[in-house]
């Protein structure tokens, strides 16, 4: 029989994973359209490697295996799996027609719910990934501003003006590569030394474990105009999740541009790029970000009743009660085993669990962590990406097996042996770099 969401007696099988995997061997380059979800962010051995369908908060791969995800599709599953009121209006558009020769109504009306909903959403445009859109944002920036360089401080998908200044760089051209720098997050003096007379745009996410301090979003804001450049939010995880209007009402402070995607369409592919208009008015004539699939219908079918479910039943309420009981209960569990070396930290809608690695070596215990979890029925890569779907008996179950595997992980570190206790290989980083990517413009 396949494992559930219970004390398993053993690991769970995962014969047609495995087959599937072989068959997408040099078919498939890294095997995965989407990197947080490939083989190398799972204990290959035991985790599975394909679902094959989900509902509420729970997932079944293709052996049968039952889980409670905290993965939720990477962000975008704010409601659960298969949630009867977006669900519906995906069926009653699907019966209309998806996508069509001219515009579709939904375009306005979703556009009006967003503006009703986001500060500063002064004007909208739809796109289908979150990359879209921040490119769409940046040569905006560069259009509005007359300027070149970009100042970024998190992650922005995989278009060049970005991904140039990862270890992932190769392809893009050097002159590409030396207008985008980097700055950490909460350092707003490096922010200011690095901003100069050519810098069209500063695009950070708000917030993504690590809370601002001492004013460092109205401090960033502030630089900004101070230098005349443009502000840009990557909303793809705080927005519809920190509060219904995102990081701009949650923190109080107003981008100039704002991009969205993940949680707005339930799982449905759509990105939402909205700002000042006398800036987005640029999208007529001045610049070109026109996409054939920018309308479809099912899409904005499903972003409609999601934003109307998040706004009726307040769910980001919700997701930070729920998120809070798995961080206040982690880590008073680590606590009591007195295992100073892992913490859940972040803000309650999405917690992230590290390791210390004065006590070893972080990523095989998150690989131990994972693979214990993955025996109880929790399919889990380090984060907890809450959704309106998990229950109170998710949460307990959740929590039941953090006490059964901590202790697993507690016994591995004194004995000096996590790699020992693993029964596959461990999960690898996104990027081989993943700090010291700061490069302040050249004449600074």
């Amino acid at each position: 029989m396949p494992n559930s969401v219970k004390f398993n007696a053993d690991y769970p099988t995962i014969a047609k994973s495995n087959d599937l995997y072989e068959r997408a061997t040099g078919l498939i380059p890294a095997y995965t359209q989407t990197l947080a979800k490939g083989p190398a962010q799972y204990v290959r051995g035991v985790a599975p490697k394909y679902v094959e369908r989900g509902k509420g908060a729970h997932v079944w791969d293709v052996d049968g295996n039952e889980y409670i995800d905290f993965q939720m599709g990477i962000g975008p599953l704010s409601l659960g799996y298969c949630y009867e009121a977006v669900d519906r209006a995906i069926a009653s558009q699907l019966a209309k027609g998806i996508t069509f020769s001219q515009m579709h109504p939904l375009e306005v009306e979703v556009a009006e719910l967003v503006r009703e909903v986001v500060p500063g959403a002064e004007m909208v445009r739809y796109s289908k990934t979150g990359c879209d859109v921040t490119t769409a944002a940046v040569r905006l920036a560069r259009a509005y501003t007359g300027r070149s360089k970009v100042l970024s401080c998190g992650y922005h998908g995989w278009h060049d003006w970005y991904i140039a200044v990862t270890d992932r760089n190769r392809g893009i051209p050097q002159a590409t590569q030396d207008l985008t720098f980097t700055f950490n997050y909460n350092d707003i003096q490096g922010l200011v030394d690095s901003l100069d007379d050519d810098v069209a745009c500063v695009i950070l996410e708000p917030t993504v474990f690590e809370a601002p301090r001492d004013n460092f979003l109205q401090k960033v804001r502030k630089a900004c105009d101070d230098a005349g450049a443009l502000l840009i939010f990557d909303e793809m995880w705080t927005g519809f999740r920190l509060a219904l209007g995102g990081a701009q009402q949650y923190f109080d402070v107003r981008a100039d541009l704002a991009c969205f995607s993940k949680a707005v369409a339930n799982g449905m592919p759509l990105s939402i790029l909205t700002g000042r208009a006398d800036v987005m008015k640029l999208c007529d004539k001045d610049i070109f970000f026109f996409t054939t699939f920018g309308g479809e219908a099912l899409s904005l079918a499903a972003a409609k009743a999601t934003i109307e479910e998040l706004r009726d039943r307040n769910v980001s309420d919700t997701l930070f009660s729920q998120g809070k009981k798995i961080k206040d209960g982690y880590n008073s569990i680590v606590k009591e085993l007195d295992i100073g070396y892992t913490q859940c930290t972040g803000f309650d809608v999405r917690t992230i669990v590290t390791f210390d690695a004065k006590a070893g070596n972080p990523l095989e215990m998150k690989s131990l962590v994972q693979q214990e979890l993955i025996k109880r029925g929790v399919l889990w890569g380090g984060f907890h990406n809450m959704c309106f779907s998990h229950t109170d008996g998710d949460v307990e179950h959740t929590l039941a097996a953090y006490r059964e595997v901590l202790p697993i992980l507690k016994r591995a570190v004194e004995e000096k042996s996590v790699a020992r206790y693993l029964r596959g290989e461990p999960v690898e980083p996104v990027f081989r770099k993943t700090s010291q990517f700061n490069v302040k413009p050249k004449n600074k």
